[in-house]
């Protein structure tokens, strides 16, 4: 063969390129290429998966990338618009020295030269164009323009230009032939171009797609990535269909008259040779005191924390850490250790709260004595083994949980440490997942939404589903595929670009640590923040030996911070979180009454339940709650809580080895932990080989878990594997207890991560079991943006008794504060105001005391921004409610003592004397602007503007009366419906029925293509609000009741996308007033009631409705129900009459 593809994008050229790399590799291998490049747009996001993928099939991958030239200086950011403001070139790695230089320039694109696509300029190709080739790229190369333009001699000039920039034999005329006609008159000229200054030939094909018949759902792609529809007329489209991977026939014969630009093709691919280095570490290194290396150092720390931690040790673990310790030498990880050491310590003596620890580093004494992590491995029987295994051996991991707000802190602190250009954030891609891209094809094809949205909600709700799967797994949807065309293309279609990635965006907490400039080592990209980030993943980093850390910021870590400080204000009690009594059973008899609001990892509607029935009786119970509560393991949870409700003499193990093992989670596996203690204990294994079963089981490799049965039960001489037999177990049992592994090895959880979680949910149950009001205040602040979470859990406050007061400007604080036995409504919250606004305002009342009235308030802060919009915002949510006035005064009269103090404050700098420079104190009263007698606004007002400007209803709301007859009958509330911040799904499953209640706030019609009426519904419950949507055939059935400030019950289906809040698709409507309630009246005696039965029928009789009325007599205890035809209607008119006349404590609606 003679020719391999120089010009090629790959599904990174993001939304431009459906060429996926596993495909264009075995592609290229099936037309006998031996080489293949890759050449995405200004980035390198795929050169590694790329390099990997070759590598395995045996093919020499060229690196390159087709770069955006400045048409100037790399920093101007407007000299020309359009496409003019960069030309394209094609750069490929010829060596190592090119590859670093490649990097660099890709990367000097985003740092530097970012503007609409990440620029470079001459200067930086000059500098590094050392070991590369440079291609002149497609017609906008800089100088097939200028050949476009007619302008040869700049052509001419410009092709000379970079011929010396790469020097001889490095730069190439590229001919391409996609049928455009502009390409041929180019051709020619660059021919003669060629033979003129004697600057070789080279023919491509820009590839976008793999094959030939990709060009629809390519162009499906294009249209994705525009937003526009196949039936567009004016968008962009690639045409001609010859974007494809061609055979070496194919482009001889496009290029009959240049065959030597062919052969240049195999000979530019046969120089380039790149290798990349894979699993060296390359950790930063770290400064240690003088006197020290980095082992001495890290002992010393370890032998202090050991006497700290255990200052009863007899030996014992002084034995397990310094294995720990030779282990981490052997594997090369001092450095890293200290490392992290070093900023963990950093965040403790600066006061930022450190999570407990995350994930398997738990199990280490190390980490432990050095205070990475808080969980006591011994007590816990974790293993380091699961964390750090010397047969296999792979770059630490440990995860950090910070306080959500100050997590930025501490990689701020590693900036400055190690250098702020070694220290870079991390990128991640977002996929085209088989729901999304359903969708989104769907979209392209102009294919109506509930049809499409039907098809897509077919796919099941399984992690990293793929549509093959789907059709596999739900047999509607293989038949509608089967047998109607439209569905049979869109999925054909969806098919091709299911996986591809869609878009860039930041890893949440990933952070990588380089031991010189990280572009020496990666390429940079550029996040929508501005940021730097690298363009290789996670996983890839980890590959290339380099340090990643997750600096992860947790919200709980932050409320649990706030709490402790408000118990610290209100009550003078200093808590250590991190010394309390885990084992209090006050605290987790509150767990286990499953009303966990706030409680972190227990408060979704199945965890309450779960603790209901588990009942904790020991932090271990939490650990196994945790971990059992995922898919898969559920299935044990009657086992492991039959188990917990028996005696221990009840509980069976097929052999005596398992009980120490197994007896914390009542004879169940619950943990990986557990099975590889098993497979050690039993078997006779090192710990180092248990842990690589345990990962071939939960890998399902099927056939390393089969040799391991063998070793496990008879054992294995040759590897030193004594087997089950030879402890005296018998063969039946062994391979019982094996099977029993293997079912639960793929689902089993790392005790180590379950450990950590545990102990933050503790500690959260303590504070709201011990001090509710200041852990609920604080939790409120948690999510002081988030107006949904809010409502959700002032429902919970009331559920408690804690009442919520509204703003208020003399005691509210910036977060939602704590007033006695009550929580007052963050200033902060109020919309339109903004935080440094109120930082102000708090700052003037701690420094001079309260506002005296609105006057004094608006005097002493009109010189910061407060302006109008303020001032009513204020008023609106009542945080001028304690100074004397109604909010309708306060609106009638604030405009005019603004304007006052603004007019007297302009001829005070003016010079000029006012009225009241002149008079006494007493005679300045007078001269006060009065509140006018108007009385205030209506509740349903008040309640209106609180909800404007907070969200959320306060003082009241206007559902509160219809609270017990809502909660009995729906089986959810908005809250399902909204996305969980944390796991990134909503609490409703999608799909299934639902019944919500609440009041209609906003209704927009629509009209289908056969004008039938549709409608869209805001429907707002006691916690949130979200969308309903009212299809032609339920809305000419219900369209009556559908009216705005209509309370009403709605039966539908649960309709969700990908990381996005769930809509209703209504079915059914009943409004709340045709749904009969009971209203009870309570009197103390029977004789106080024959007293004022006459009374109470003369109230009742105007009344007239669905509602039952009921009796209940205090003394003696009894009740009865009036008949049907004394049945009312309990509205707020009838309940306030009741309730002035009986009081409000005996008048109840059910």
């Amino acid at each position: 063969m003679a020719f391999t593809h120089l010009h090629v994008h790959t599904e990174y050229s993001l939304l431009d390129g459906s060429n996926k790399i596993k495909e264009y590799v075995k592609r290229v291998k099936e037309l006998g290429m031996n080489s293949a490049a890759i050449t995405d747009h200004g980035v390198m996001y795929g050169v590694i998966d790329f390099y990997r993928a070759a590598k395995e099939a045996g093919i020499n991958p060229v690196i390159g990338c087709e770069v955006y030239v400045a048409p100037n200086s790399r920093f101007d950011k407007e000299t020309t618009g359009g496409e003019e403001r960069y030309h394209h070139l094609v750069l490929l790695a010829e060596n190592n020295i090119g590859y670093a230089n490649l990097v660099k320039i890709v990367s000097k694109g985003f740092t530097e030269g970012y503007y609409y696509r990440p620029r470079v300029d001459f200067e930086v190709l000059e500098k590094y164009h050392e070991g590369i080739i440079a291609l002149s790229a497609c017609l906008a190369g800089e100088v097939p323009r200028f050949i476009q333009k007619g302008m040869m001699a700049e052509a001419k000039e410009c092709a000379l230009k970079y011929k010396k920039c790469f020097g001889e034999g490095n730069y190439f005329l590229e001919l391409q032939d996609h049928g455009i006609p502009e390409q041929r008159s180019v051709n020619s000229a660059l021919l003669a171009m060629s033979r003129e200054l004697d600057i070789p030939l080279v023919a491509t094909n820009d590839v976008h797609y793999t094959y030939d018949d990709d060009v629809l759902p390519h162009d499906i792609l294009l249209c994705i990535q525009t937003a526009k529809k196949l039936s567009d007329e004016d968008r962009m489209r690639y045409e001609g269909g010859q974007y494809y991977v061609k055979s070496e026939e194919e482009m001889r014969m496009l290029f009959p008259y240049a065959l030597e630009a062919i052969e240049n093709t195999q000979k530019i691919a046969d120089r380039c040779h790149v290798d990349i280095e894979f699993g060296v570490t390359k950790l930063p290194h770290f400064e240690v005191p003088e006197g020290y290396d980095s082992w001495s150092y890290l002992n010393e720390l370890c032998s202090q924390g050991l006497k700290e931690r255990y200052p009863e040790d007899d030996g014992t673990l002084r034995e397990r850490l310094d294995y720990e310790l030779s282990t981490i030498r052997q594997m090369g990880y001092v450095d890293y250790f200290l490392i992290v050491w070093d900023f963990i310590n950093y965040a403790r003596e600066h006061d930022i709260p450190v999570g407990p620890g995350r994930g398997s580093a738990a199990g280490s004494i190390v980490s432990y004595c050095l205070h990475i992590t808080n969980i006591d491995p011994i007590k816990y029987q974790l293993l380091f083994e699961r964390f750090l295994n010397p047969e296999r051996v792979s770059m630490p991991d440990i995860d950090i949980d910070f306080c959500f707000e100050r997590r930025q802190e501490v990689i701020d602190y590693v900036g400055r440490k190690y250098g702020a250009e070694k220290v870079v954030q991390i990128v991640t891609f977002g996929t085209m997942a088989a729901k999304g891209v359903i969708r989104d094809v769907g979209r392209v094809m102009d294919l109506p939404y509930a049809y499409v949205d039907g098809i897509a909600k077919m796919i099941p709700n399984e992690l990293n589903i793929t549509i093959d799967r789907a059709l596999q797994l739900n047999p509607d949807l293989r038949k509608l595929y089967e047998q109607e065309e439209q569905v049979k293309t869109l999925i054909d279609m969806s098919k091709r670009l299911e996986g591809l990635p869609r878009h860039t965006s930041m890893h949440a907490a990933g952070v990588v640590i380089c031991p010189k400039a990280a572009d020496e080592f990666v390429p940079l990209s550029r996040g929508s923040d501005g940021s730097i980030t690298t363009q290789f993943t996670m996983t890839t980093l980890e590959e290339l030996g380099l340090l990643k850390m997750d600096f992860l910021g947790l919200r709980t870590l932050t409320v649990i911070k706030n709490a402790v400080e408000n118990v610290k204000r209100t009550k003078g009690i200093s808590l250590d979180m991190d010394n309390i009594d885990y084992d209090d059973k006050q605290v987790l008899a509150s767990i286990g009454t499953g009303k966990t609001d706030g409680i972190f990892q227990l408060e979704s509607g199945g965890m309450k339940n779960f603790m209901k029935e588990l009942k904790p009786k020991s932090l271990e119970d939490v650990i196994a709650g945790i971990s059992l509560y995922r898919p898969g393991p559920m299935d044990f949870i009657p086992k492991y809580i039959k188990g917990k409700n028996s005696s221990e003499e009840d509980i069976v193990y097929s052999c005596p080895e398992l009980v120490p093992i197994l007896a914390p989670t009542y004879g169940c596996i619950v943990y990986q932990e557990q099975v590889m203690q098993i497979v050690r204990d039993l078997g006779g294994y090192t710990l180092g080989r248990s842990d690589l079963v345990r990962r071939a089981m939960s890998k399902k490799k099927q056939h390393v878990m089969e040799q391991e049965r063998k070793n496990f039960v008879y054992g294995n001489e040759e590897e030193n594997v004594p087997g089950c037999l030879q402890k005296g177990i018998s063969e039946a049992v062994a391979g019982e207890i094996y099977d029993e592994m293997m079912d639960f090895a793929k689902y089993a959880f790392n005790k180590s991560h379950a450990a950590c979680y545990a102990v933050v949910s503790y500690q959260t149950a303590f504070l709201k079991y011990y001090y509710p009001v200041e852990f609920m205040a604080a939790l409120l602040t948690s999510v002081i943006d988030n107006s949904s979470k809010v409502s959700e859990y002032i429902l919970s406050c009331k559920n408690m008794g804690i009442a919520i007061l509204p703003p208020d400007i003399n005691q509210g604080e910036s977060g939602f504060s704590v007033s006695g036995n009550s929580i007052r409504y963050a200033l902060t919250a109020i919309k339109g105001v903004g935080r440094p606004v109120i930082e102000k305002i708090v700052e003037e009342r701690m420094v001079r005391g309260d506002y005296k009235n609105l006057e004094d308030f608006i005097s002493r802060n009109a010189e910061g921004e407060l302006n109008k919009r303020v001032i009513e915002n204020l008023i609106k949510a009542g945080a001028f409610d304690n100074l004397g006035g109604t909010r309708k005064q306060f609106m009638s009269i604030y405009v005019q003592i603004l304007d006052r103090i603004v007019n007297d404050k302009k001829h005070n700098m003016a010079g000029q004397m006012s009225l009241f420079d002149i008079v006494s104190e007493d005679q300045k009263e007078e001269f006060d602007i009065k509140l006018p007698d108007v009385g205030e606004y209506s509740k349903e007002m008040k309640l209106a503007f609180e909800k404007e400007v907070l969200g959320i209803y306060v003082s009241g709301h206007p559902l509160e009366e219809y609270e017990p007859l809502w909660k009995k009958n729906i089986t959810n509330t908005t809250a399902d419906f909204i996305v969980d911040e944390e796991t990134g799904f909503m609490r409703a499953q999608d799909g299934a029925k639902a019944t919500i209640g609440g009041l209609i706030s906003e209704k927009k019609i629509k009209y289908t293509k056969n004008e039938q009426v549709m409608a869209f519904l805001n429907v707002e419950d006691l916690v949130g609000n979200i969308e309903v949507i009212v299809f032609p055939k339920t809305y000419s059935k219900y369209g009556n009741l559908l009216s705005e400030d209509a309370k009403v019950f709605l039966t539908g289906r649960i309709s969700g996308e990908e990381e996005r809040d769930g809509k209703l698709i209504c079915e059914d409507v009943i409004a709340f007033e045709d749904i009969p309630r009971e209203l009870w009246i309570q009197f103390a005696t029977k004789e106080e009631y024959e007293k004022l039965a006459a009374e109470l029928d003369a109230i009742l009789a105007p009344s007239e409705g669905r509602d039952r009325v009921g009796i209940f007599i205090k003394e003696p205890r009894m009740m009865k129900k009036l008949p049907p035809n004394q049945n009312v209607r309990a509205d707020k008119q009838l309940l306030d009459a009741l309730k002035a006349r009986f009081g409000e404590g005996n008048v109840k609606v059910m």
